[in-house]
C-alpha cells in the first residue's frame, strides 16, 4: 500500500484568498517547490556521464517520497512554462494538459524543473511507466452508457487518496442515488465497493463512467455475483398463460 502524502493545492494563489485557504496554498506551494529540487538533484544523480540520459530508478525515488499527484503536478507545470518555440514532444505536452494546473502568476515559475528538456523528457516517462504498472482502470476501460445504477463503475484515481490506487479500490457498483439517472438535478450516486464491499457516497463527476463487460476481472466477477444473489427462477408457463405446476 502506498504512504498518505499531503495535499495537493489545485487553485491559484488569487482564489486560495477568496476562500480563506491562502495556508493550504502556501503549504501545497512549499512542497511543490521542494518536489522540483528533489526532480532536479534526482536527474544528476541518475544521468549518464554524458548528462544525455537517465539511469532506471531516477522518477522511482521521487515518487516514493512525493506521490504521483504532486509528482505529475509539478511535472505538468514544468512543461507548460516550456515556451512554444522549445522542441519537446508534442505527446508530452498534450500529457501536461491532462493534469489541472492554475495560471498562478509568479508562483508557477518557483516549482519549474530547472533540467535539460530530454532529461525532462526522460523522468516524465519514467513516472508514467510507474504509473502504468499499478495497473488502474482508465477511460480506456469504459463504456458510454447513461444510466449508473446497477453497472459497474470506475472510479477515477483523483477522488481516491494514493494510498488505494489499486484497481480492487476503483470498481464500485452503483446502487442508487439521483446522479445515476442521466438528466436528474442531484448528483449523488450510492455505491458498494467490489473490492472490500465498503458502501459509500459519491459525486458523479468522481466516476470515469461504466466499467466494460469484457474488462471485468474474476474477482470483480464473483463479488458482483454475490452482491446481486441469486436470480428469482421465474415460473414456466402454459401457451396460455397459465402457470405450469
Amino acid at each position: 500500500m502506498a504512504a498518505e502524502y499531503p495535499y495537493v493545492y489545485p487553485y491559484s494563489r488569487a482564489e486560495a484568498r477568496r476562500n480563506k485557504e491562502t495556508q493550504m496554498h502556501e503549504e501545497s506551494l512549499r512542497l511543490n517547490i521542494s518536489c522540483a529540487r528533489a526532480i532536479e538533484q534526482a536527474v544528476r544523480d541518475h544521468s549518464d556521464e554524458e548528462g544525455k540520459a537517465l539511469r532506471e530508478g531516477c522518477a522511482r525515488s521521487v515518487l516514493d517520497k512525493y506521490g504521483f499527484k504532486r509528482v505529475c503536478f509539478v511535472l505538468s507545470n514544468s512543461v507548460k512554462e516550456i515556451p512554444r518555440q522549445y522542441q519537446i514532444d508534442d505527446e508530452l505536452r498534450q500529457w501536461a494538459r491532462r493534469t489541472s494546473v492554475p495560471r498562478d502568476g509568479k508562483y508557477n515559475r518557483y516549482y519549474v524543473v530547472d533540467t535539460a528538456t530530454a532529461l525532462l523528457e526522460s523522468f516524465t516517462r519514467q513516472t508514467r511507466d510507474a504509473y502504468q504498472a499499478l495497473g488502474l482502470f482508465g477511460p480506456e476501460h469504459r463504456v458510454y452508457a447513461g444510466d449508473y445504477e446497477g453497472k459497474v463503475l470506475i472510479l477515477s484515481p483523483e477522488a481516491l487518496k494514493e494510498e488505494y490506487w489499486t484497481p480492487r479500490d476503483q470498481l464500485w457498483l452503483a446502487t442508487g442515488g439521483a446522479g445515476c439517472t442521466v438528466g436528474k438535478l442531484g448528483r449523488t450516486v450510492f455505491a458498494t465497493c467490489l473490492g472490500d464491499g465498503d458502501q459509500a457516497r459519491f459525486d458523479r463527476s468522481d466516476f470515469i463512467g461504466i466499467l466494460g463487460e469484457e474488462f471485468l476481472p474474476d474477482w470483480a466477477a464473483e463479488k458482483l455475483a454475490e452482491l446481486r444473489g441469486p436470480k428469482e427462477e421465474q415460473p414456466e408457463q402454459s401457451p396460455g398463460g397459465m402457470e405450469m405446476k
